[in-house]
């Protein structure tokens, strides 16, 4: 019975129709969930790329986890690659559209007024949808920048794919599917605006690091996580501000947005404080023990961040 059912040829069929019948009860079920949480989504991203549903985002994040498991067994037994010219061509395009977005959530925020402390949904008109358009890239941003961990992988530089890596990554891609689902503009432009800001220093750097004749000019590479940790804090003041003096934006999506970056901050915090406060002096870093690799006084863990930070030795 069971040759016959193998070589029946509508068996292929048959699986197929059940497999997207399953995916499809999954984002039912995904769907109904959100509404019931946050409410009836905006109905002016209806349509937009991979917004409609949240299996295209679902699925590129478990591929995302997937590669770098599967990535990382392939690389076991190969040599590390080099990649430079496309690690030089990847961060200037990270800069430039950290750049374009920058500029445009400055000038389409201030088109439409927005009020820094508290900003609604609904009330700029057009310059709202300038402003969702915008986090659309955002949104979109974050699965080009899985890159970082898959080049991580094909470069064997498994120290710098910590928990806070692939977390942060992996999180941010999804938050910001329901960002642009239910909250698409008002008081989610801040955010963005200041992490385009800190993407321009961070890739900016990480591009010019791969050249050796610039590196002596590349003196601020300490100041990147203390401009991230500000970054969280100022993230989480400002979406506070619309806790103490509400204007109709979601109290929900402020707490939820609030436990989240707290969440970073508490991370960050870890990784700066087992980075910096435990930088060993000249004599202390001839004297370590084997493993215990430290490089211009900074030990592994400073090379690692959440975005993609390039292993100096290799550039």
């Amino acid at each position: 019975m069971f040759l016959s059912l193998s070589l029946d040829p509508e068996v292929p069929g048959r699986l197929s129709e059940l497999c997207l019948e399953l995916l499809k009860a999954f984002d039912d079920e995904i769907n109904a969930f959100l509404v019931n949480m946050f409410g009836p989504r905006d109905s002016r991203v209806r349509g937009w790329f991979m917004l409609d549903s949240y299996l295209p985002t679902f699925s590129l994040t478990v591929m995302y986890l997937l590669s770098i498991w599967l990535g990382n067994k392939c690389m076991k037994n190969r040599p590390a690659l080099s990649l430079k010219s496309i690690l030089t061509l990847y961060n200037l395009g990270i800069t430039l559209l950290s750049m374009y977005m920058l500029a445009e959530l400055i000038l389409s925020s201030w088109e439409g007024g927005y009020n820094l402390q508290c900003q609604d949904l609904a009330s700029a008109g057009e310059a709202d949808v300038r402003v969702a358009k915008v986090l659309w890239w955002y949104y979109f941003s974050k699965l080009i920048e899985f890159l970082d961990t898959i080049l991580f992988v094909l470069r064997k530089k498994t120290s710098q794919i910590t928990f806070l890596h692939v977390y942060h990554h992996a999180s941010m891609f999804n938050i910001w599917w329901c960002v642009l689902n239910w909250i698409p503009c008002g008081q989610s432009f801040f955010g963005p605006t200041l992490n385009s800001f800190i993407h321009i220093l961070m890739y900016s750097y990480y591009g010019l690091s791969v050249f050796p004749s610039m590196h002596k000019y590349l003196w601020w590479k300490k100041y990147l996580t203390q401009a991230q940790l500000v970054q969280f804090v100022l993230t989480i003041t400002h979406t506070m501000s619309a806790v103490v003096k509400p204007c109709g934006f979601p109290f929900g999506c402020l707490i939820f947005q609030s436990s989240y970056m707290l969440t970073l901050v508490i991370l960050f915090l870890n990784f700066y404080f087992q980075t910096y406060r435990k930088k060993p002096m000249k004599k202390e870093t001839e004297e370590l023990p084997a493993g215990k690799e430290v490089k211009n006084g900074f030990s592994k863990a400073y090379f690692t961040a959440a975005n993609g930070v390039m292993n100096k030795k290799a550039q």
